[in-house]
This record gives C-alpha cells, sequence and structure tokens, in this order.
C-alpha cells in the first residue's frame, strides 16, 4: 500500500518514493535551547515522530538527523536584536552554555516521557561553525553575498525562484512587510549568513571568520549540517509552519544556490497549537510546559493522545476540558488492552484500514477511531490485542507494556450480566450491578468500545 504525503512544496499530496530504494533521510528542524519547550513546541515532534514511525512501519529504514540551535537565533526574523541564548543566559545568570546544556537535556527527557523516538544524529550549531563557515564562503566565491556594517548576507535577488516553499510574492513584498525593514539590505528578504560581534562588545559566542569576528545566522545551520548528514539531496525536511516563510524559504536558497540541486523532496509542516485563539509561543506569553501539565495530573502519553484528535495540519485547540477529557479515554483504552488476553492472531481487516489511515498523510484522527471500531467489533479479543500492539508502533501510547488485570470469574458474570441488562435498557438493573461490581473491589465505565472495568 502506497504512502501519501501532502508537499508544502508542492501545495499537495503526492505518493512517497525515496531517493535512494528502503532508505530515507529525514530532517527535522530542532529546538533553541535558550528556555524549556511547551507544548505546542512539543505537538510539531510528536507529528514529526509519527511520520518516522510510519515510515518504518511501512519497512523502510530511516536516517534521522536533528539539529540543536545553541547561537545565531536572534528575538527578530529581520536578523536584528539579541542572541536568544545570549538574552536567556542573561536573565538565567548562568553561562550561555550551561543554558545549552541544560535545556538540550530536559528536551530529550520530554521526547523520552512522550514516546518520541530520538534521531540518530544530534548536531549542535556551536559543533559545526567551520561548516557554516565554508558554505557562506562557497555562497561568496558564487557571488551570492554582500557585506554590510553588522554582517554578510545573502542576496535574494540573485535567485529567480526564491520564496517558492512560502509562494512569496516578491515584487510585492515591501520593505517591513515580511521582517523588519534594515537600510542597508538591499532586498527586504535578504537574510543574514554571518553577523559581526557588536564594536566594543564580547560575546560569550563569538568566532574569527574570514569575514570577522562574529556568528552564524540562524539559518545557515540547517543547510550547513543537513548537507554534511544527509548529503545534497535528501528525502523529507520537517518543522512547524511557522518555519515557512523565512527559515526553511532561506534554507532553501543558500542551499541550492550552493549546490544547484533541491535541498529537500518532500516539505511537511505542523500546525499551531491554539489557546485563546492564538497560537500558543514564547513571544505570545502563553505557553504551558509538560511540567505543568504534570501538576495538573496529565500524563505525557494523556498529550499524545490528545493531539491525535487533529490532523497535523489542523490547528488544535487546547483547553483543560479537552485534555481531561483525552486523558480519561487514554486511560479507557489501557484499561480496555489490560482486560484482553494473550495476544494471537491479527484482526486483519482493521490492520488494512489502519496502514490505510496512517497512510493517507498520516490521518491520526482516522486511525484513532479504526482503534475503537476495532474494539467494539465482534473480532476475537486475543486478535484485538495482537493488532493494538501491532498499532502501538505508530500510536507509541505504550499500549504494549500494560500488565493483564485479573478479574475474579464472579464479577466477569456481574459484568456480562449489566452489560446484558443495558443492552435490554433496563438502566435500573444495570445501575444495581454496577453497585454490586463496586463492592466486590473494582469500578465500571462504559466507553465507545463497550464496558471497562478497572480497579478501585
Amino acid at each position: 500500500m502506497s504512502l501519501y504525503l501532502y508537499n508544502t512544496l508542492t501545495r499537495q499530496k503526492e505518493e512517497f518514493t525515496p531517493l535512494k530504494k528502503g532508505l530515507v533521510g529525514l530532517y527535522t528542524c530542532g529546538p533553541t535551547v535558550y528556555a524549556p519547550a511547551h507544548i505546542g513546541n512539543l505537538r510539531t515532534y510528536i507529528f514529526e515522530d509519527v511520520l518516522k514511525r510510519v515510515l518504518l512501519y511501512n519497512g523502510y529504514k530511516v536516517k534521522h538527523v536533528m539539529n540543536i540551535t545553541d547561537v545565531g537565533h536572534l528575538t527578530s526574523d529581520a536578523d536584528e536584536g539579541e542572541d536568544k541564548m545570549e538574552k536567556g543566559s542573561r536573565q538565567a545568570g548562568k553561562p550561555a552554555h550551561q543554558l545549552a546544556d541544560e535545556y538540550t537535556k530536559l528536551f530529550q527527557e520530554n521526547l523520552r516521557e512522550l514516546n518520541i523516538l530520538p534521531p540518530d544524529i544530534w548536531c549542535r550549531a556551536t559543533d559545526h561553525i567551520n561548516e557554516q563557515i565554508k558554505l557562506i564562503a562557497t555562497l561568496e566565491q558564487k557571488g551570492f553575498t554582500y557585506k554590510t556594517s553588522d554582517g554578510v548576507y545573502f542576496n535574494t535577488a540573485r535567485l529567480t525562484d526564491y520564496g517558492k516553499l512560502a509562494q512569496l510574492d516578491i515584487k510585492g513584498l515591501k520593505s517591513g512587510a515580511r521582517v523588519e525593514a534594515n537600510p542597508e539590505k538591499k532586498s527586504a528578504t535578504d537574510f543574514a549568513l554571518w553577523k559581526f560581534s557588536p564594536p566594543g562588545q564580547k560575546r560569550q559566542m563569538e568566532w574569527s571568520s574570514p569575514w570577522g569576528v562574529g556568528f552564524p545566522g540562524w539559518h545557515i545551520e540547517c543547510s550547513a549540517m543537513s548537507m554534511k548528514y544527509l548529503g545534497e539531496t535528501f528525502d523529507i525536511h520537517c518543522g512547524g509552519i511557522d518555519h515557512i516563510p523565512v527559515h526553511h524559504t532561506n534554507e532553501i536558497a543558500q542551499s541550492e544556490a550552493v549546490t544547484g540541486k533541491p535541498l529537500a523532496k518532500y516539505w511537511l509542516h505542523g500546525e499551531f497549537l491554539i489557546i485563546n485563539d492564538q497560537r500558543m509561543g514564547k513571544s505570545e506569553g502563553n505557553l504551558i510546559t509538560p511540567e505543568s501539565l504534570k501538576e495538573k495530573g496529565l500524563g505525557p502519553l494523556a498529550y499524545r493522545y490528545f493531539t491525535y484528535l487533529a490532523h497535523y495540519r489542523s490547528p488544535l485547540n487546547l483547553s483543560l476540558t479537552a485534555l481531561e477529557g483525552a486523558q480519561k479515554a487514554w486511560q479507557n483504552l489501557q484499561a480496555k488492552v489490560a482486560m484482553l488476553p494473550a495476544a494471537k492472531g491479527s484482526c486483519a481487516e482493521f490492520e488494512e484500514k489502519f496502514l490505510q489511515a496512517v497512510n493517507d498523510d498520516l490521518n491520526m484522527p482516522q486511525a484513532l477511531a479504526i482503534v475503537w471500531q476495532m474494539l467494539k467489533s465482534d473480532c476475537p479479543e486475543e486478535a484485538k490485542k495482537a493488532s493494538l500492539i501491532k498499532f502501538d508502533k505508530v500510536l507509541a501510547l505504550g499500549l504494549k507494556n500494560i500488565k493483564p488485570l485479573k478479574v475474579p470469574a464472579n464479577v466477569k458474570k456481574l459484568l456480562a450480566e449489566r452489560e446484558t441488562a443495558r443492552q435490554n435498557k433496563n438502566w435500573q438493573r444495570a445501575d444495581e450491578l454496577r453497585e454490586v461490581i463496586t463492592q466486590q473491589g473494582f469500578k465500571v465505565d462504559d466507553t465507545e468500545a463497550g464496558p471497562v472495568i478497572k480497579p478501585l
């Protein structure tokens, strides 16, 4: 069965075919480690993990590279303002490298708690300064750069297809329409490749270069590191939709100016997490961290389940009620799995439907619906367990490790009698049996897949 993915570059769903048979090169933009990741960030990493798991589910081998931005990401997309790492260092009262280490470790712990598979290669921007300088030098040799008082810039006018990912109207784009105006820029869309350290000021992170002491621009790191580890052209590049108009657009420009080849064949982007009609983000001041969810009694995998309620290309509205509902559904799914006997066989019809859903541009809402449909079906219980374990290779909800619940025979009998009473709409008898079951040390939740029994 073919896998179809929505390619931002072409604005259409396309059949996925890797550049090399059976092998996928995957680059996902990682965090800028000056502050904790929030759950809006993590929605993107969950979508990228689903993508990776679906590729593996289809039998591909995946070489996954993720960057860690620990220098060069300024507070403004206009290549102005303070380096976020330097600003975070000052506010925390810690050296920038220490802050980067601490938040990198916290981010990696967030991924582990969400059952997100780690990349094969973690690459820090500060560990690849030489590669970035060489890339800028090549751009200079090819005539794509110019120098200003504050850095070396990429001349976007040298490209006929600049902005193709974002479908920018370059001629109609006035200075300051996308980013703030810089009088030394030749064009509003030109961007920094190398920034000079401010005169009379020593930064914590700065390096010598052919153009002067300074630090790399934000975009150049991803081009340098993705091409180093995955080659001049690789299969898939991912990130959030906020990366489309500037970061990924500029990655494409500088990379393809060097090689004359496409940087990536497929570009996939995840939509925002929305809270109170605004995207969640640090600049919006409305971020929620995984730690704050835990304080409310909401687990990481409940949040992962919650993200499946909307397609990755659709905005997802966040509320405490919705999160609590997702947690209850996830707990009910766990309880249902705990009631199933040892895995044997498979529910082939539902396995085919599940594969069809995830291969249709990672349609996780549909995949979840198929899980519950299967649990309600007359497929043998042991086959349901086997298929659920298989599905969890994509879902990553921890279903494989759930221990079976030992329910006494008399309680099972009471549960069956209660379900018969419910089907006959004898609600009084059903309530009476629920009370008897409670007296035996168990509680019953009625779910869309039938009754679920749990210990009190």
